[in-house]
């Protein structure tokens, strides 16, 4: 290639007029997309292809010359789940408001990193807006303090090193393990917590899983008798664990029992609040992470039930210069003291250097529309699952697992033989994806196979939930 092809190729690339035109047709395509998504227009939502066929269209269309950019915007619509459509009922994750996508657009053509300050301005400002807010919402006070970051599991992961660095000071940090320390946590905890302590070297015996009872919330009465037994066996237990909600079923933990137990053992009491966490902007539900300030730690997904596209992850601490001792390595080309507690360095209090501008999605939710809407989501949400459960039992052929409390449902098709249940449940399932019309995941319960829905949709209502069963009904038909 000559100099003069790369020098016109690389003008081209950073050409503002192409840019605009190109950005006007985007915001067109999306526009549209999002309009008949959200009024369901199509009566699909994902065009199911298995991996290699996928796989293999990408591959010849990367062989292809340069194209027109919207040409390569329409197949990626084409070719992807679409979570705004009310029938989209499946993973947890957010449908983002459309705000969001301005948003970051801006972070994306700044490219401010929020590592450091000067780097990272405005983002390291709106930052600490927005975790002030979650962390008064959480019920704290101003000694409070927190960051964002990528993801719930870096979240949890930070927050287990938090806890190891307050419950055992200098052991691991400066010398390497010297003892075996552990966590407790309940056995529906998501996996990342268990993978938290598995990266921090505690290994399979330093994860105490608790049993939980009929509603899947840990057992409080067992605490004590895991904890004597893990003290026995050599274990310096350092953290105590609580959902809010489970990942399986969304359920609550009796967050005040953890909060007790954690002080009597003098134990790091941290809240993965990842998804249910959300309810702290509820009067409605507000009562279900009752105690949630009494953590140490929690973490909050924003992308989850709060409209924020994925990554977008508060930690936030209950004594804020906690958040300063995790990590303290010498970085003088970025900073001086590393100790020091300068919130608008981001970099001193997480995995992350070069992070994106994550705040400016969620300060631009809440700018835009006031701190309301957060709960206003989560309520629809959460009354949604409730009407959908009603729905539910009511239903001779199918069965309900338990009684939601979030917006997570677990249920299953019942008018078959008991021992198929698991088979053709899961069956259904792949049919549904396949026809593309709903979109559901499942999960195991007990050892059992269910068909799960969480409802993230603030358009999902009950005429879906209906067509979903008769849907159902008609593949088994």
């Amino acid at each position: 290639m000559s100099t003069a092809h790369s020098t016109s190729t690389l003008r081209q690339a950073y050409d503002a007029k192409t840019f605009r035109q190109v950005g006007h047709e985007l915001i067109d395509l999306l526009a549209d997309h999002l309009e008949q998504s959200i009024a369901a227009q199509s009566d699909k939502l994902i065009q199911y292809r298995d991996p290699a066929t996928e796989l293999a269209f990408w591959q010849e269309d990367f062989a292809h010359a340069p194209a027109a950019p919207i040409d390569f915007f329409r197949k990626i619509l084409d070719h992807s789940t679409h979570v705004h459509h009310p029938q989209y009922i499946g993973h947890q994750i957010s449908v983002p408001a459309p705000i969001n996508a301005l948003a970051g657009m801006v972070s994306d053509v700044l490219s401010n990193g929020t590592g450091v300050y000067d780097m990272g301005m405005c983002s390291n400002a709106l930052e600490r807006v927005v975790t002030d807010f979650t962390a008064k919402k959480i019920g704290y006070d101003t000694t409070a303090s927190g960051f964002l970051t990528s993801g719930g599991t870096l979240a949890n992961l930070t927050a287990v090193l938090a806890a190891r660095s307050a419950k055992a000071p200098g052991e691991v940090w400066e010398n390497g393990h010297q003892g075996r320390l552990a966590i407790m946590v309940s056995e529906e905890a998501h996996y990342c917590v268990d993978r938290a302590a598995r990266i921090l070297g505690m290994g399979k015996e330093g994860i105490i899983k608790i049993p939980v009872d009929d509603h899947f919330r840990i057992r409080i009465e067992l605490l004590e008798e895991y904890y004597q037994k893990a003290t026995k066996d050599g274990l310096k237990v350092i953290a105590m664990v609580g959902c809010a909600g489970s990942t399986a079923t969304g359920s609550y933990d009796d967050l005040p029992a953890l909060a007790a137990f954690s002080k009597k053992h003098d134990l790091w009491f941290h809240v993965d609040g990842a998804h249910g966490g959300a309810v702290i902007f509820s009067e409605r539900y507000r009562h279900l992470v009752a105690g949630i300030e009494q953590a140490d730690t929690v973490v909050l997904d924003y992308h989850k039930m709060l409209m924020t596209p994925a990554l977008n992850t508060a930690l936030i601490f209950r004594e804020g210069h906690r958040s300063y001792d995790t990590f303290q390595q010498r970085a003088q080309y970025l900073w001086e003291a590393q100790q020091s507690p300068e919130w608008y360095h981001s970099g001193k209090r997480t995995f992350e250097c070069t992070k994106l501008m994550l705040s400016i999605k969620v300060y631009a939710t809440l700018r835009s529309y006031g701190p309301e809407i957060f709960g206003d989501n989560v309520e629809r949400l959460y009354d949604q699952a409730k009407a959908f459960a009603q729905l539910l039992s009511t239903a001779p052929d199918f069965e309900l697992a338990v009684e939601p409390e979030a917006n997570i449902v677990n249920f299953r098709y019942t008018a078959l033989p008991r021992e198929t249940w698991d088979i053709e449940n899961t069956k259904i399932r792949q049919r549904l994806v396949d026809e593309g019309r709903f979109y559901i995941v499942q999960t195991v319960i007990r050892g059992e196979k269910w068909l799960r829905v969480a409802i993230m949709n603030p358009h999902t209502g009950r005429q879906h939930f209906q067509g979903l069963l008769n849907e159902i009904r008609r593949i088994m038909s």
